[in-house]
């Protein structure tokens, strides 16, 4: 019953971007292609993916997690992106993730759990709870983009599974399939593609399954038919196309700290005052923004208030 004060990166319900002028903007820029708002479509498949501007609406319910920042361009989100399993170059997830088969998809649960087993995203995802939260995300090549999520709180997801009392740690995994994801046959990670968090931080409030991005469902570029968006940290913790997930005691492996720990760092949060040792972190280039948009990084990119306390007395440049 106790009203909080709304939070930094928050904006007034008044102030917030209507659905509908974002998917009108959608509308445009496929070409005139018709396309009826969320709210008046049957929710689909949450695994039902297709071509860029093709994807059917989701229903989901306003909140209040936004930003003031514009929203970046549909086409920047969905053509420009790291999915190393498709190609190393920015435009490859585009050109190859339609081969990647979202039917049918199961998650294995694994580990210290008192429910494990084999789920479906039916199973995981109430459709009639989809929330959408407008959040940046900040990758460790120093740009960024803002996009409205659609999905669910992470913690909703995970309490399904009753974690045991000495599960410190989640570990996530990225579907892998050599015939449909043509990156895979090179030695660039070790494949299959995983992530972890403690327990703490995966059960903050800010953390995020998506299931879809701009009112549609999640494109396969973009981590179809389920993947985790973590604002606080850099890009590459937030993995995609996700089909395991393991509780442990121990702190698991990822699988850019593995290939390059001087580099990631099993934390990865943003931190404008911990250079990479290639480049500098203190500023972002704004994807979508125009060829010179660039903004100053904010310490746990502008979450600050939520989630410092998860890291009190750590040295964060040690702990990166």
């Amino acid at each position: 019953m106790i009203k909080r004060p709304d939070a930094p990166w928050q904006l007034k319900t008044d102030l917030v971007t209507p659905k509908t002028d974002y998917l009108n903007r959608r509308q445009i820029m496929a070409g005139g292609a018709s396309m009826v708002a969320a709210s008046s479509l049957a929710a689909p498949a949450l695994g039902q993916t297709s071509g860029p501007g093709e994807n059917p609406a989701l229903n989901a319910r306003a909140t209040r997690y936004t930003l003031s920042d514009d929203l970046t361009p549909y086409d920047a989100v969905t053509g420009y992106n790291n999915f190393y399993e498709f190609g190393l170059g920015k435009d490859d997830p585009a050109r190859h993730a339609h081969r990647m088969t979202t039917d049918n998809w199961s998650i294995e649960v694994e580990g210290l759990a008192e429910r494990p087993g084999s789920y479906s995203l039916d199973d995981l995802i109430d459709q009639d709870a989809l929330e959408e939260r407008i959040y940046r995300l900040r990758c460790v090549e120093a740009w960024s983009m803002v996009i409205p999520w659609i999905g669910v709180p992470l913690a909703d997801v995970l309490r399904r599974f009753e974690p045991s009392s000495t599960a410190r740690y989640v570990q996530f995994f990225t579907y892998q399939n050599i015939l449909e994801m043509p990156g895979t046959r090179f030695p660039v990670l070790d494949w299959p593609y995983r992530e972890g968090l403690r327990m703490d931080e995966a059960m903050n409030e800010l953390a995020f399954l998506a299931v879809g991005l701009y009112g549609e469902v999640l494109p396969n570029q973009n981590g179809a038919p389920i993947r985790l968006v973590v604002p606080w940290k850099y890009g590459y913790k937030s993995i995609k196309s996700i089909d395991r997930i393991v509780f442990t005691d121990t702190q698991p492996e990822t699988s850019w700290n593995q290939s390059a720990p001087r580099e990631y760092g099993f934390y990865s949060n943003v931190n404008p005052n911990r250079a990479h040792p290639r480049w500098s972190q203190a500023s972002e280039r704004v994807i979508g923004g125009g060829l010179f948009a660039r903004r100053e990084t904010e310490m746990f990119n502008g979450y600050e208030a939520q989630v410092a306390s998860l890291y009190d007395g750590m040295d964060l440049i040690r702990n990166h």
